[in-house]
């Protein structure tokens, strides 16, 4: 197939180039690095299939063009980590918004397949673990910034789905769970990253909270297979999956293993929210998936645990 993936330069973007390229599918690409990384797709350039633009999805007219050269269109392109939602909330929101909207628009002309990335945030402050698709939703205050994320993703969701039921334009939701691996930065907040960083370096190991709040890390690998898996599968149009590990741990205890593999004489330090973020900042205490719909449809199962991932991100920054 030909894919278009908003994003590409990304993190997962690249991994899923990088996958869709080892598959014997075509690959196009946009992005306007405004938090990916060339250097995250240098090594795809000169693979057969390959094509990169740098420009933005707000570029209707490029994005219609593309959109109509692929079969499907991975949408993953949007404001990530919540340094970068607490400082820029328009930004989050108008990224988000409105680049799911103008995707959606140009992709309905062709009813070409669109594969939209959400997030395991939209379950907000939900205690309903594990999360479940169809659960209720909990998202805090609205002067509370840091929901600005969740509800903008809700609304995408919210959007495609409408697509589907008003248009027929397939479309299929991923929510993904903390996401992990080589090439992800720790600019925008995203911890592990940052905690190998600083163990490497000497640095205290800067944990925020209280370090009871726990994630479920997910390879991102194991991520990319489960997006290509999902546009295979006729009955996984019109519907919400979870992409995740089910495998709990807390960030103070994700600290200490970093330490630990590592061999890091780094201090673990506790940081308060509200020097971390802004005063007032709320966190969801718990993150973990109920993965048995993605299962039971693609025979979905995360392969890497957490020590294996926690090492190939060392590995990654020792050699970068």
């Amino acid at each position: 197939m030909k894919a278009l993936i908003t994003g590409g330069a990304g993190f997962i973007g690249s991994h899923l180039s990088e996958r869709l390229l080892q598959c014997g599918h075509e690959v196009g690409i946009i992005d306007n690095l405004s938090t990916g990384s060339i250097d995250n797709v240098l090594h795809l350039k000169s693979k057969p299939g390959f094509s990169y633009v740098i420009d933005t999805i707000d570029n209707e007219s490029l994005l219609a063009e593309w959109i109509d050269r692929c079969d499907v269109v991975f949408h993953l392109a949007a404001a990530v980590g919540v340094k970068l939602i607490v400082e820029r909330p328009v930004h989050t929101i108008e990224t988000n918004v409105h680049g799911t909207e103008v995707v959606l628009k140009h992709a309905n002309k062709k009813k070409k397949l669109v594969v939209l990335a959400s997030t395991s945030e939209v379950y907000g402050k939900s205690t309903d673990v594990p999360f479940r698709e169809g659960a209720d939703l909990v998202l805090g205050a609205t002067v509370k910034h840091r929901w600005a994320y969740a509800c903008s993703k809700l609304l995408d969701e919210f959007l495609a789905l409408a697509y589907w039921k008003e248009r027929k334009l397939p479309v299929v939701i991923a929510r993904l769970f903390n996401t992990v691996g080589p090439r992800q930065t720790g600019q925008y907040g995203m911890v592990l990253p940052t905690f190998v960083r600083q163990a490497l370096s000497g640095q205290p190991i800067t944990v925020f909270g209280d370090g009871r709040q726990s994630r479920s890390f997910t390879y991102v690998g194991d991520v990319v297979d489960a997006l290509i898996g999902l546009t295979q599968e006729p009955k996984a149009v019109g519907e919400v999956f979870n992409i995740g590990n089910t495998t709990e741990v807390t960030i103070g205890e994700l600290a200490e293993r970093v330490k630990t593999l590592t061999g890091s004489d780094s201090v673990i330090q506790y940081v308060p929210y509200d020097q971390a973020y802004e005063a007032g900042f709320e966190d969801m205490p718990r993150r973990v998936p109920d993965i048995s719909k993605i299962n039971a449809l693609i025979g979905f199962q995360p392969k890497l645990e957490l020590d294996d991932i926690i090492r190939s991100v060392i590995e990654f920054a020792r050699s970068n």
